[in-house]
């Protein structure tokens, strides 16, 4: 018993003096971190085009001695920067797309540079806690679903478990508190016959009024889905001039649910509204994805407690909460097949919501900057408590071993 005892103290004490040193190297990096993230949201860029952004993080990376691809994956702007030996694979994801018009409305400067923290912080206890740290850059995640396109060449094929830290106001929640949508953006295309208004209009189909056809069934299709799901359509083509029946109108639609197997029952209801307005006006139909479809997040009960508390060692309060949700991201998707957690962590004392200027502003906060930090060293404890623990490191290890070759290269199927 006596030696048991002393083993376990030893251990426990090894792994403070790991956690230990990972913080260390964070707050040794802390002035670098914020540049980054400061950088990051002084030059915002959009989905996709996140080239300078790229640039930037793989440069931190490269000059901490982590072997770095830009253009991971057949992605032009993603990134993998790998660092260690060990037999437990993290993948960190860092997020570097912006809005429109609006920049960082969404604190993905924030995103990057705590996750880059973290690969940081972990890179000098790498090899004696048994890791392998592996950073992915994952463009496109507003529009886009950078993270899919790099799931379905096999970016999370050798990977154990993956995490990543979303900014938000307010305060901070558990990590399993944030829950996110299935969300499916995808467009209808009627085709029919052109011909004058006024002086022919039999000879017409009209595939104009096939769309409002469709659009007026899914308004009333709306009245028996459940409440907690979201369905959005628009024309955005539907005729040039009002002397000419239209032969060619389009129809963006975008699917919001909680649930899967909900999502796939409402795309199939919606998809029989545009084949009935096909049906009635006589016009052909076709549609087809705009982006990746994303899954609701599922997080990892483990990885999100241990979450928790690391981030209340850090001197945060986590509260019970109403779930906070609505969103989508396609982290989801990654942690339909890895396990996986997508905490938020607090600007404390910010009130801008996401989307909106106000929340620009506040990714560049002094609490922005703090939560860089923050995010950084608890990712970085979330991963050692993993590898330092026998118990863990063989369970994540075990659920790797059963999962079949190529179950992580999956898109969303309706």
């Amino acid at each position: 018993m006596t030696n048991t005892i002393s083993r376990t103290t030893e251990a426990l004490a090894a792994a403070k003096n790991t956690k230990d040193r990972a913080e260390a190297e964070v707050a040794r990096r802390r002035s670098q971190l914020l540049a980054l993230s400061h950088a990051l949201h002084a030059d915002p860029e959009l989905s996709w085009q996140e080239h300078r952004a790229a640039a930037r993080v793989a440069e931190v990376l490269r000059d901490a001695g982590f072997a770095v691809h830009v253009g991971a994956y057949g992605v032009e702007t993603a990134i993998e920067a790998v660092y260690g030996t060990g037999d437990l694979t993290l993948a960190i994801c860092a997020e570097y797309d912006a809005l429109p018009g609006i920049g960082h409305a969404c604190g993905h400067n924030v995103i990057a540079a705590a996750g880059v923290g973290a690969a940081l912080a972990l890179a000098p206890v790498a090899d004696a806690a048994g890791l392998r740290v592996k950073l992915l850059g994952t463009p496109a995640e507003e529009h886009g679903g950078g993270k899919v396109s790099l799931l379905v060449e096999g970016a999370w094929e050798d990977v154990d478990l993956s995490m990543m830290v979303h900014g938000m106001t307010g305060e901070d929640r558990p990590a399993n508190a944030f829950v996110s949508t299935a969300v499916d953006r995808f467009e209808v295309t009627f085709s029919g016959r052109t011909a004058h208004a006024a002086a022919s209009p039999q000879q017409g189909i009209n595939a104009g009024a096939a769309a409002t056809l469709a659009l007026t069934a899914i308004g009333l299709l709306r009245q028996h889905l459940p409440t907690d799901t979201n369905l959005n359509a628009f024309v955005s083509h539907g005729g040039e001039a009002t002397n000419i029946i239209p032969d060619r109108a389009t129809v963006q639609v975008e699917i919001r649910a909680y649930e899967l197997d909900v999502w796939r029952d409402m795309k199939k209801r919606v998809l029989a509204c545009f084949e009935g307005a096909a049906v009635a006006t006589g016009c052909t139909w076709a549609w087809a994805p705009t982006e990746h479809a994303y899954a609701p997040m599922n997080p990892d009960e483990t990885l999100a407690a241990l979450w928790d508390r690391n981030l209340t060692d850090r001197g945060r309060t986590v509260e019970g909460a109403p779930s906070l949700g609505g969103g989508s991201t396609d982290m989801g998707n990654v942690s339909q097949v890895v396990p996986s957690i997508h905490p938020m962590i607090a600007f404390l004392g910010e009130e801008g919501v996401p989307h909106n200027p106000d929340f620009t502003v506040a990714a560049v906060s002094p609490a922005a900057d703090d939560a860089v930090v923050d995010g950084a060293v608890a990712l970085a404890w979330t991963a050692l408590d993993v590898a330092l623990d026998d118990e863990l490191r063989a369970d994540f290890r075990r659920r790797t071993a059963e999962r079949p070759t190529g179950a992580t290269r999956v898109t969303l199927e309706a």
